[in-house]
């Protein structure tokens, strides 16, 4: 059982618990394109690869997601836009994991909770795939990340500190488990213990266009840095002495 001194898992999902860029991010990224050269086309005519590419990533950039542009810029609706990104079949012929995950997730100690910029649907399947739905005490999806009525996907710290206050978590108990380091990086701001897993990474941007930065050492606000999620119970003496030295 847990107690008042275990640690609180915060795991995303996709590249981190499964290797989504293998072949679940291209069909998705081919289902957004779709849907934004429709929205940015004429009516008609759809709009340019170009045009696209240029809105999607400077979205990705300017709001660290796609979504939050589309949504300010081209009033779309976020559960359409979700709905039809996300459709991309049966997802038995796209995942590709790692064996060993439930086993790894029951070694830790102390409770877990799914944090994912991915909608309800497609994340409760995957992770149904997985064999990991008995293994999350909850599951936070993009739909649940909303602020004052906006939606704040990750890397907002409003919108993870307001998690943190609702679940009654102090920030320096939990650890956010990622492959994407703004989110890390933000989240270490907060308090929050960090691991980046680094094995499913092969690029920089949404589309797959630019390469990933080398980065041979790991950035300070990463506390963890692990190839495999499934290195994380060997870890465990090193993320409790830092958050034993944060707070003393």
């Amino acid at each position: 059982m847990p107690t008042p001194s275990s640690p609180v898992w915060l795991f995303d999902l996709d590249n981190t618990l499964h290797d989504a860029s293998h072949a679940i991010f291209p069909a998705i990224s081919a289902n957004m394109n779709t849907y934004i050269a429709r929205v940015l086309g004429d009516g008609t005519t759809p709009a340019s690869q170009e045009a696209v590419n240029a809105a999607r990533v400077g979205y990705w950039k300017r709001y660290g997601a796609t979504l939050l542009g589309m949504i300010r810029h081209h009033r779309v609706d976020a559960a359409d836009f979700l709905r039809q990104t996300h459709d991309i079949g049966a997802l038995h012929d796209l995942v590709r994991y790692e064996r060993g995950l439930e086993r790894m997730l029951r070694r830790l100690p102390g409770r877990k909770i799914l944090l994912t910029n991915a909608p309800t649907a497609y994340s409760t399947g995957v992770v149904r795939h997985l064999g990991l739905q008995r293994q999350f005490a909850h599951h936070v999806s993009i739909e649940d990340m909303r602020v004052h009525g906006q939606l704040r996907p990750k890397p907002s710290k409003l919108m993870l500190r307001r998690l943190l206050r609702r679940q009654g978590l102090a920030a320096s108990r939990c650890i956010l488990v990622e492959d994407t380091l703004v989110n890390l990086k933000r989240a270490k701001q907060l308090g929050v213990r960090t691991v980046w897993v680094t094995q499913y990474l092969r690029y920089a941007d949404p589309i797959g266009k630019a390469p990933l930065p080398k980065m041979v050492k790991r950035p300070g606000y990463v506390d963890v840095k692990v190839k495999s999620v499934l290195r994380l119970p060997a870890h465990l003496r090193r993320l409790a002495h830092r958050s034993h030295t944060e707070n003393v």
